[in-house]
């Protein structure tokens, strides 16, 4: 027996489908690199060609950047053929004299400060900003982001602005995006939330996102988006060097990540093809999302994505001390 892909999952009881894989935008924002305008928009028609119609970014990436190039990208094209979400909390602003023009990690980013802002207004004002940058009258989710520093101020401002764009209809979900998932499990807990993007902790070398959050979700009814399945490069490619969210790589950890490998090797399946069909185990996964630095990129994921996956993988990976047993294993869905 082996593995297809998972079709098309819903958003909490939102009606919204996304399909099972995206297109992270930080690079299309020149994350780590600059990228020419042409390739940068060669990757978003890349991902909607290869089927990744589901399109996440944020006004950080790039200080805007990623949203502009986004909107260039798409513009022409059917509205209905894709699924957009961005992300508020941070608000853009015109430099002062002498202030950086990069956001840290990215690169060549146009001349705008972000900074914090989680009242009514400003979140209206965000997301305003980025319909005009995207070249969209709506986005399908919006996100607030990397709030776990800001609790108080979610708590009491940002949560209550996004809950009632969403009872005004001007979005169809609504959540948090951040790699914490202690602290996104808390929020779950406590409020209403569609969805939530949780990067780097429900991977094949990372299960803080199992023990803390995805409980949680699948109590409350809350869809989780993965985003990091590669842990920043580490299980794409297992070569020394390799960061490991965000960072060179321990020993131990490169040896265990090379030792999947060649178990996955063993039944003829890439490494990065288990990892982004490993998360979807869990009933509350609907999408993951990840990001591609060029159109070769964005059409390699989503040939790992179809790869087939024999259903016996996953057991051996735990038969070696791989994987733990407790976890929840992708199910088979075809011969």
């Amino acid at each position: 027996m082996s593995q297809t892909p998972p079709g098309p999952r819903e958003v909490g009881r939102t009606g919204l489908r996304l399909p099972a894989l995206g297109l992270g935008c930080a690079p299309v924002g020149n994350l780590h690199r600059a990228l020419p305008e042409d390739d940068a928009q060669d990757i978003v028609r890349a991902a909607l060609d290869s089927g990744s119609s589901y399109l996440d970014t944020a006004p950080y990436y790039g200080a805007g950047l990623s949203e502009e190039r986004l909107g260039r990208a798409l513009a022409g094209r059917d509205r209905a053929s894709y699924i957009l979400s961005t992300k508020v909390g941070r608000r853009l602003r015109p430099l002062a004299p002498g202030e950086s023009a990069d956001p840290a990690g990215f690169v060549g980013a146009p001349a705008r400060a972000c900074e914090w802002d989680f009242s009514r207004d400003g979140i209206r004002a965000t997301l305003g900003a980025s319909l005009e940058r995207l070249g969209t009258d709506a986005v399908d989710i919006v996100y607030l982001h990397d709030v776990e520093n800001h609790l108080r101020q979610t708590y009491e401002t940002g949560f209550p602005a996004l809950a009632e764009l969403r009872d005004q209809k001007l979005v169809r979900a609504i959540g948090f995006g951040m790699n914490v998932s202690g602290v996104l499990a808390r929020l779950v807990a406590d409020l209403d939330v569609d969805v939530v993007l949780c990067a780097g902790r429900w991977t094949l070398l990372e299960r803080s996102g199992h023990d803390e959050l995805l409980p949680v979700c699948e109590r409350r009814g809350t869809s989780v988006v993965v985003g990091g399945v590669y842990n920043s490069g580490l299980l794409a490619d297992p070569v020394p060097g390799a960061l490991y969210n965000y960072r060179a790589a321990p020993p131990e950890v490169l040896g265990r990540a090379r030792r999947m490998a060649e178990v996955c090797g063993e039944f003829g399946v890439p490494l990065p093809a288990a990892a982004l069909r490993f998360p979807f185990g869990h009933p509350s996964v609907v999408s993951a999302v990840v990001g591609a630095h060029s159109a070769r990129e964005a059409r390699q994921n989503a040939q790992w994505f179809r790869h087939d996956i024999p259903d016996a993988l996953w057991p051996a990976l735990v038969e070696q001390g791989l994987l733990d047993g407790d976890v929840p294993l992708p199910p088979s869905t075809g011969a």
